[in-house]
Parts: structure tokens; C-alpha cells; sequence
């Protein structure tokens, strides 16, 4: 059986500017980088004010396991799918990270028969939008310092400096660290540390603004730090915004790429939907909505998680309404949700499946119950399914009253997903669509994070120290109450408890640690025992990838 990259190397890609002509999209207006990737011009992108706009169908899926959900690989299916029952379909999702393609995870570029390409290209530094994002971000904590360091005009109280340099790499060595040692010449020393780059306020604001202008207007209103007095400081009071964003224009117009099936896709933003808010740019959605009558796209790790933020972060600040959700879930995944072990899952285990999932159906009744959106659910099939456990999957479907279609798209590409793009087609036209947030802008910040974890993730409260308690109420005081709330917690769990599989419920979700993200306009609630900077595992991906004497890349996936 070929690997990913094998697959995606055997591949006749398509020049992007014959891509481009398949959205109308005019040559002048692409940036090519090389002959299978381009950005589109951020004027074009503009231009597409008046266009009315197409249908937006939102990929998420259950809480993901070690066995693996296919999300992306669902995403990147379903679009080559809808183009192939005769629909313009764009296919819209987020860039990978080097921290999980070295790390454990792996990249976001679909797998098998579903991928975009070129898949390397995608997973390797890409069009070089994170390194902007990270040397903005550490540009600022740069001017921060030398600030402080020429004496300190605006009065910093070092002991709160809270903007923290990135990387974007999986490093634990980095998680706490002291700065400016040495010499008088190096600053004063303090106590800091890293996160990785998805994790940074910056990367939400590139994936929120809506323009250079409003990216710079975000950029300027960051918080870096607090006088003795608890006064805030922000990037504009450093002069920091301008440059910033000079570092950023670039990487803010939205990458086009192709699938396998020589489709266009567009690749924008940001992942890590367990410690940011997940979501690939708003300006990349819209301009897709513009483009096409389908748009896929897809919110990170599980519904909980990536969707929750899509939905009351994302949708709220973007006016965007999904049409449909698709929630994507394997057999081999709800098994384990079940409590089967991971040597068993190719086994038949019904009692594992019928017991994995209220996984599956708590899930389903979020998006529908909680944010009335309509739900199919994508199984994304492999070849030892048994016909017993497709059986119990129709009954469940009967009993949730969402369609539970099975797709291989993995092996077969499009054609391996097209009953799944005909049910998402009659889902939205026959289906009511009642959208609306989980909380209004006016609920008190401690009111909302105890909303979503009682009605998105079953707890039976809320808990933060004293001093946590205390900053919640600050910033509730201080003007920003009616921020939404992006939470960081475990994505293997409804709970902050990763070994928990299933549903479980009558939790507390203990709140560690309350950031404020001024520029992108919500509170980060960190909860648990979630990093902001993860590590690498005891065999990291690292070690398999390697290049030939040719200059081929090999044991990328």
C-alpha cells in the first residue's frame, strides 16, 4: 500500500493559473509561487464585494482518538465529491503546523485519494505565512524589551509582561524560561516562555482580520504588559502595529492550491483547535463563498472544540452562517470511544461500538440542539467495517434522525464520497436551519465559560482559584465582558481529563489560567493541564523523514 506522499507524488498536477481559470479567477490577479501554488491578490479578493454567496458546509468531527477520524482527508473528499455530481465546490481549510508534522500528529493536507498537493510543499513551510506570524509576534516582544531596556518610558512593570515569544515546533524545553540574562546590556532578566505559533494572538488576528487595515487596527490593540498600576500597554503604544504588519501583508492574501482530482483549494490559517480558536482566515472563507456555490471547510479536532469556536467565535465575528455540518467519525474511533483497546479495533466489537457511541450522539445533539444546525454524519469507512456494525450505525441513524452515510473516500477519492455529497446537497435543501449562538454578547465571561461546559461538554460546573476568579472579574470590569470565550483544553475529552473516552459527564472543568486577547477580541480560558507549547513524543515524526540523493522527500506520512 502507498503512503501518503507516495500517492501524492505519483500525481498529475494542474498549472494554478488553469486552476484558477476553473473560479474565474483572472492570472494577473495570482501571485504564483513556482507552478502549483499561488496567492490572490487581497484587490480581486475585494472585488468580489457584489457576488452573492454560496453555500458554507462546515467539517468537524467526534473527540479524536488514536485510531484516528480523517477530517481533513472527509474535507478535502467531499469537495472533489460535490464537483463530481456536477457542483462548483471549493474546498477551504487550515494550514499545517511544523510542530505536529515533526511531532505526532501529522500535516493537515488530507490523506490517501483526498489530498491537497503539493503535499509536501504544504506541510514543509508552505508559502511562508507562519514565519511571518512568528517573526511579527517576536518583533513585538523584541520592541517590548528594548523598550523596558532604554529606559522604560511608559513605565512597564516588568513583573507583567505578558507577551510571550513563539515557535512554531514542538519544544517543552521552551514552556518556562529566563530572559535577559547577563550583562547589564541584555535587559532585565525575568521569567518567560514560549508558546507555539498557532497559540499565538497574532495567528487569531490573521485569521479574523478582514483587511490590512483591520489587521493593523487588531495588531495595535494587543495587550504586551501592564504598568505597576495594572494599566494596560498595547502594540501601538510601542509603535510596534506598522511594522508588524508590513510583515504580515503578504501572508494575508490566501493561498490556492488543488486537489488530487486537480480541484481548486484554498489553504488559510490556522490549526491547534485545543489551544486557539482553530479556524482557517475569514477573509480565505468569504472570498471562497464568493468563488464557488459549495464551500468545504473544516474546525479543528473535535465538535466540542474546533466547532464550538467556529461557531461562537468565528461565525459571530464574521457574520458567517454554515448551512450544514458534517461530522466525521470511523468505526475503528468509536470502538475505542467504547473502550476497546487499540489491538482490537480491526476486530468486530459491537458492544464497544453501541457503548462509543454517546461519543457520536452528544455531538450530534450540540450542533442540533444547541446551535440548530443540520448534522450528517460522514463515517469515513475502512475495509474491515463488518456488516453488523454498519447495521447498528443505520439503527442510530434512525434513532438521532440525522443521515450516517459511509464513504471511502480515503481509497477512491471523490467517487468514494459521493452518496455523502448527495446527502449534504439534500440535507441543506431540505432541512430547516436555525442557526444561533450558544450565548449572547451581554452574558458575563464566567457565565459563558460555564455555559459551554455544561451544555457542550455535560460538567456539572466550573472552578478557578481565587486569583483567577479575581482577573475574570477584572477583565469583565475593564470593558471586555462581552469577548467570547475560546477555551484550551485536552481534545481527546469532553472533560479536562484526556483518558475519559465516551461521553462523560457531572465533571468540573477546573479553569488554570485567563489570557487576554485584546487584538482578536476574545478571553482565552486555559483549562486543565493543556500546554500552549506542546513536546514532542518519545519516536517524533522527525525521525522517519528524510531526502534521497534525487532531492525526494521521503517518510512525510
Amino acid at each position: 500500500m502507498k503512503s501518503d506522499i507516495e500517492i501524492a507524488q505519483a500525481a498529475s498536477p494542474e498549472r494554478i493559473g488553469s486552476i484558477a481559470e476553473k473560479l474565474d479567477i483572472p492570472i494577473d490577479s495570482l501571485e504564483p509561487f513556482g507552478h502549483y501554488k499561488a496567492k490572490i491578490s487581497l484587490d480581486y479578493i475585494k472585488s468580489l464585494g457584489n457576488k452573492p454567496d454560496g453555500k458554507l458546509i462546515l467539517v468537524t468531527a467526534i473527540s479524536p482518538t488514536p485510531a484516528g477520524e480523517g477530517k481533513t482527508t472527509t474535507s478535502v473528499g467531499l469537495g472533489d465529491a460535490l464537483n463530481l455530481i456536477g457542483k462548483k465546490a471549493l474546498v477551504t481549510i487550515r494550514e499545517p503546523s511544523l510542530g505536529p508534522v515533526f511531532g505526532m500528529k501529522g500535516g493537515a493536507a488530507g490523506g490517501g485519494m483526498a489530498q491537497v498537493i503539493p503535499m509536501e510543499d504544504i506541510n514543509l513551510h508552505f508559502t511562508g505565512d507562519f514565519n511571518a506570524i512568528q517573526l511579527a509576534n517576536n518583533l513585538l516582544a523584541a520592541m517590548l524589551d528594548n523598550h523596558i531596556h532604554h529606559g522604560n518610558k511608559l513605565g512597564i512593570d516588568v513583573r507583567r509582561v505578558s507577551w510571550k515569544r513563539v515557535l512554531d515546533m514542538n519544544d517543552r524545553a521552551l514552556r518556562s524560561t529566563v530572559c535577559s540574562l547577563g550583562s547589564i546590556g541584555n535587559g532585565y532578566p525575568r521569567q518567560d516562555g514560549f508558546d507555539i505559533v498557532v497559540a499565538s494572538e497574532i495567528m487569531a488576528i490573521f485569521c479574523l482580520a478582514t483587511s490590512i487595515g483591520d489587521l493593523k487596527n487588531r495588531l495595535g490593540k494587543i495587550v504586551i504588559a501592564y504598568t505597576r498600576d495594572k494599566k494596560p500597554i498595547l502594540a501601538k503604544d510601542i509603535n510596534a502595529d506598522g511594522a508588524m504588519t508590513v510583515l504580515l501583508k503578504d501572508a494575508l492574501k490566501p493561498n490556492l492550491v488543488q486537489t488530487l482530482e486537480n480541484n481548486p483549494a484554498v489553504i488559510h490559517g490556522g490549526p491547534f483547535a485545543n489551544i486557539a480558536h482553530g479556524c482557517n482566515s475569514v477573509i480565505a472563507t468569504k472570498a471562497s463563498l464568493k468563488l464557488a456555490d459549495f464551500v468545504v471547510t473544516e474546525a479543528g479536532f473535535g465538535a466540542d472544540l474546533g466547532a464550538e469556536k467556529f461557531l461562537d467565535i468565528k461565525c459571530r465575528k464574521a457574520d458567517l452562517k454554515p448551512s450544514a455540518v458534517v461530522l466525521v467519525a470511523t468505526i475503528r474511533a468509536l470502538k475505542y470511544h467504547g473502550g476497546c483497546s487499540l489491538e482490537n479495533l480491526n476486530e468486530e466489537g459491537i458492544d464497544y461500538l453501541e457503548k462509543g457511541m454517546s461519543n457520536l450522539e452528544r455531538h450530534v445533539n450540540n450542533i442540533k440542539n444547541n446551535y440548530g444546525l443540520p448534522v450528517v454524519v460522514g463515517i469515513n469507512g475502512f475495509s474491515f467495517d463488518t456488516d453488523k456494525e454498519r447495521e447498528l450505525l443505520k439503527k442510530k441513524s434512525s434513532e438521532l434522525d440525522v443521515p450516517i452515510v459511509s464513504s471511502t473516500h480515503w481509497a477512491h477519492g471523490g467517487k468514494g464520497a459521493e452518496e455523502l455529497a448527495k446527502t449534504v446537497v439534500e440535507t441543506i435543501e431540505s432541512s430547516d436551519n436555525n442557526f444561533n449562538f450558544l450565548y449572547p454578547d451581554e452574558m458575563p465571561l464566567w457565565d459563558k465559560m460555564e455555559t459551554i461546559a455544561k451544555k457542550i461538554y455535560g460538567a456539572s460546573s466550573i472552578t478557578a482559584s481565587a486569583s483567577v476568579k479575581k482577573q475574570i472579574e477584572e477583565l469583565q470590569n475593564n470593558g471586555y465582558g462581552e469577548f467570547p470565550v475560546c477555551v484550551a483544553k485536552t481534545q481527546y475529552s469532553f472533560s479536562t481529563d484526556p483518558s475519559l473516552r465516551g461521553a462523560p459527564d457531572n465533571h468540573e472543568i477546573p479553569i488554570r489560567e485567563v489570557r487576554l486577547s485584546a487584538g482578536a477580541e476574545f478571553i482565552v480560558m486555559v483549562c486543565g493541564d493543556i500546554m500552549t507549547m506542546p513536546g514532542l513524543p518519545k519516536i517524533p515524526a522527525a525521525e522517519r523523514i528524510d531526502i534521497d540523493d534525487d532531492g525526494n522527500i521521503v517518510g512525510l506520512f
